[in-house]
């Protein structure tokens, strides 16, 4: 008899489980159509990644440090091939910029942004950031040889 009674209660519990999955599965469908049912879930943003300092990675892969090139240093830039001295405050320069051909400056014009001709004298120029300021490079006319 063990057996009729174990098949008589089998039917009902599988019919409830059944039910119960279809109930849930109902329930789960008609709240997503309901909810607007298109909805997708957003990727998730993408993490910020982290800074890295390439001299540190560079280290790491086994670089040396390296000297810093020298830089130029201001007046190196500038030669001065002639001078042509005036009253106070008036005259002229040759003055030849970064290795190109010399140019003739008055006294007060603009050698390059930033730089005018603020003095000529007989054998030196000076260059300033005005006509009134510090001067910034003093030019010397090359020595002359004997």
């Amino acid at each position: 008899m063990a057996t009729v009674s174990q098949s008589r209660w089998a039917l009902p519990v599988i019919t409830l489980a059944v039910w119960t999955l279809a109930a849930g599965s109902m329930t789960y469908w008609g709240l997503k159509l309901v909810s607007g049912g298109n909805l997708v879930a957003a990727p998730p943003a993408p993490a910020a990644a982290p800074a890295v300092d390439p001299l540190i990675v560079a280290r790491v892969l086994g670089a040396r440090a390296q000297a810093a090139a020298p830089q130029a240093s201001l007046a190196s830039r500038f030669a001065l091939q002639g001078v042509v001295a005036g009253s106070p405050g008036g005259g002229a320069a040759l003055i030849a910029v970064d290795g190109k051909p010399a140019r003739p400056f008055r006294v007060g014009s603009s050698v390059e942004e930033g730089l005018i001709l603020q003095s000529a004298t007989a054998r030196q120029a000076t260059l300033a950031a005005t006509r009134d300021g510090p001067a910034l490079v003093r030019l010397e006319m090359p020595q002359l040889n004997k």
